[in-house]
């Protein structure tokens, strides 16, 4: 939903972005290159957009054949500086989607998370000899210029039908999207007709250099806690009590209404810090429900309500991965760009 009347304070903001943009470009403010390959994921708008997802893709990709880190700011965390996320680690030291993805790749990849985007690779890629690095929601982070660069726009939200913040959602303009190797058209719709990837091709005004791609999410075929897994088509047998701290939950729970029709869903903000009476609420509903009941939450927010006693052995989380269209070219591609550097 677009606000109208705050378009003269979104004047004042492209002027603001467009001039820190304009510095960047023409030198003015140092842009730092590093020597070895370095991939950026980033999207134009608040909110989620599948980066994630393609953070996974990619750091997991690039680790059969090279040492490969990931760095982010670490959102959320209550410490500062850099961190190497360890078994030690927790949301609060690292953040939700540093612990994230360690929950799920442990050591496979290294990751690290310093605000100081330069500082926190140098040091990464000099302590850890890394060989490739996945620079996490750094679109706007330009103090780093990235070798490759992938920009994540929503299906349902493309930045060329949005407008700059705060009268739409856009960080910057939509000429930022001129930075981008890969446009990656997310959460799309299956099947998606080749008439509606065209118009999106089309709306994109892609550069000569520049490739699009489209993407969507699918579900893991069980829902995990810390000891169980159960298979999903089972979740029908369950009264279920969804519980969400991500941007835009409405795809997670138009899936699970393919599998239950007894689910009461908890809304809380994007990366939300849960308190001890937001998990007195969460028990409080989940004790409402039948007794052949269950506690249901998305693999981020997993991370952060695992460490209350009274949830850590109810609930459980739905991990999600990201499927690619003509995804041998996608890997080519980046393949290719590492090689070559």
């Amino acid at each position: 939903m677009k606000r109208w009347y705050l378009y003269p304070f979104a004047l004042l903001y492209d002027f603001i972005t467009s001039l820190r943009n304009l510095l960047y470009t023409t030198g003015i403010l140092k842009s730092t290159r590093f020597r070895i390959p370095i991939i950026s994921v980033g999207n134009l708008s608040v909110g989620g957009s599948g980066k994630s997802p393609m953070v996974m893709y990619l750091a997991e990709l690039l680790s059969r054949e090279l040492r490969t880190g990931v760095l982010s700011r670490g959102y959320g965390r209550v410490t500062k500086g850099y961190y190497i996320t360890n078994y030690d680690s927790n949301y609060k030291t690292v953040g939700d989607e540093a612990m994230q993805l360690f929950q799920r790749f442990k050591n496979r990849f290294v990751i690290a998370v310093c605000e100081d985007r330069v500082a926190g690779a140098k040091k990464l890629i000099t302590d850890m000899d890394l060989e490739a690095l996945v620079l996490d929601d750094a679109m706007q982070h330009r103090a780093i210029t990235p070798g490759f660069s992938i920009l994540m726009t929503e299906y349902s939200d493309p930045y060329f039908k949005d407008f700059l913040l705060p009268a739409g959602n856009l960080r910057e303009s939509r000429s930022g999207a001129r930075r981008a190797d890969i446009i990656m058209v997310s959460k799309c719709p299956a099947p998606l007709s080749e008439e509606t990837k065209k118009l999106y091709i089309q709306k994109m005004r892609l550069l000569p250099h520049q490739k699009a791609f489209f993407s969507s999410i699918h579900y893991d075929e069980n829902i995990y806690s810390l000891e169980k897994s159960i298979p999903d088509n089972n979740l029908a047998y369950y009264d279920i009590l969804l519980v969400t701290g991500i941007a835009n939950p409405q795809p997670l729970l138009a899936h699970l209404k393919n599998y239950s029709s007894k689910v009461k869903h908890l809304k809380f903000p994007d990366h939300h810090n849960f308190s001890d009476k937001d998990i007195e609420q969460i028990l409080s509903e989940y004790k409402k429900l039948d007794e052949y009941r269950l506690l249901l939450t998305t693999e981020k927010d997993f991370v952060r309500l695992k460490t209350f006693d009274y949830l850590r052995d109810l609930i459980y989380y739905w991990p999600i991965n990201v499927t690619i269209e003509r995804e041998d070219q996608f890997k080519q591609t980046i393949l290719d760009y590492v090689r070559k550097n």
